[in-house]
């Protein structure tokens, strides 16, 4: 049996609707929860060596997806991506943030997260912690790991891969699956910053 906080986010991810073959310019081509609901908050130490929450982006869309610094396939391409999105929305760009939680506390500290983030795009912030901390987002968001495979000189680790699209009042609104490509990200975050903020929260430090 999968623990309570796990159920509550994975059960409604089944309503979730399914991204159009051929959506339409005010359609999210991402999967939709209906009805959004607010994204769980927490608190990390980000990249930047500061508390990392989501309150601090109240305003923004925001990117939010997990991976580790480690990563030889998914995580490079996916921040690849987000990076390539965030060119294309141009004047637009600072208003969408990316953030990057770790799912390999053990390599993934503040410097190395920073020095690696950065490479892809300076604004992009990583949200590290202890082991426990980060269990608790990962069941809070239904991300799931692996178990470590060892390889020469280390370790990989499986885990999930989409990324949730949260809107300015902070809620979850879409689930982008892997494989998509910049021009969806960039589309969908078009919609998101066309909305207008309900009730917008003092931004944290």
């Amino acid at each position: 049996m999968l623990p309570r906080p796990v159920l509550r986010i994975l059960i409604p991810l089944l309503f979730i609707a399914a991204p159009l073959a051929q959506a339409g310019d005010d359609a999210l081509i991402a999967g939709v929860f209906s009805p959004a609901r607010l994204a769980p908050e927490f608190t990390l130490r980000g990249s930047d060596g500061k508390d990392l929450n989501l309150n601090h982006y109240r305003g923004k869309v925001v990117l939010l997806a997990f991976g580790y610094t480690s990563c030889t396939e998914v995580c490079p391409v996916t921040l690849s991506i987000l990076a390539q999105a965030r060119r294309k929305l141009a004047a637009q760009a600072s208003e969408v943030q990316v953030v990057y939680i770790t799912v390999d506390p053990e390599r993934d500290g503040v410097t190395r997260m920073h020095s690696y983030l950065t490479g892809f795009d300076p604004s992009f912030m990583g949200g590290t912690g202890t082991a426990e901390q980060l269990a608790a987002v990962r069941t809070a968001y239904g991300i799931t790991v692996g178990k470590k495979m060892p390889m020469p000189g280390g370790y990989l680790l499986s885990h999930s891969s989409f990324t949730y699209l949260i809107d300015r009042d902070g809620r979850m609104r879409a689930l982008m699956p892997f494989g998509h490509d910049a021009a969806d990200f960039a589309h969908d975050a078009r919609l998101l910053l066309q909305a207008p903020v309900a009730a917008a929260a003092p931004k944290g430090s």
